[in-house]
């Protein structure tokens, strides 16, 4: 399970309409649970990252140099990296095939947000190392508890 703010949640649809048609990307910050299944992360930080890919219509690079800003960034407020944000602005709302060839964190949440539809979709998939398992998100009021 992965509980957005709705800071976070909001932040991550406002990025990925921005970008349309192009994918956006970044890093999320927070508390990481554990790897099990029932194991809740919570991200309380969205950090924008440049997508740098060659074909970013259709694909996403995090732009390594700000990628590693970010989460040292987030380390150094007493935090973790919790996982990535990308959209697919036309695509499906699910992990692409490029997305499990690419994935390379064991245990994070690959979140994507998808365009395609009449609202946008926020889903979450955390990688086993094998492939993606999809998770539960919870986007809690700005008063709930961590």
């Amino acid at each position: 399970m992965l509980a957005l703010t709705r800071e976070v949640y909001d932040g991550s649809i406002a990025h990925a309409r921005e970008c349309a048609p192009e994918e956006c990307c970044g890093v999320l910050g927070g508390a990481r649970g554990g790897d099990g299944e029932c194991e809740r992360s919570h991200a309380d930080r969205y950090r924008r990252v440049a997508n740098v890919a060659e074909e970013p219509r259709t694909t996403y690079e995090l732009d390594p140099a700000e990628q590693l800003a970010h989460m040292q960034a987030i380390e150094d407020a007493g935090r973790e990296v919790v996982g990535f944000v990308h959209s697919h602005p036309a695509g499906p709302p699910a992990p692409s095939p490029t997305d499990e060839r690419e994935a390379t964190w064991t245990g994070y949440s690959y979140v994507i947000v998808a365009l395609g539809g009449a609202e946008p979709f926020v889903g979450s998939w955390r990688w086993t190392g094998e492939g993606f398992e999809q998770e539960v998100i919870a986007v809690q009021m700005a008063d709930s508890p961590t």
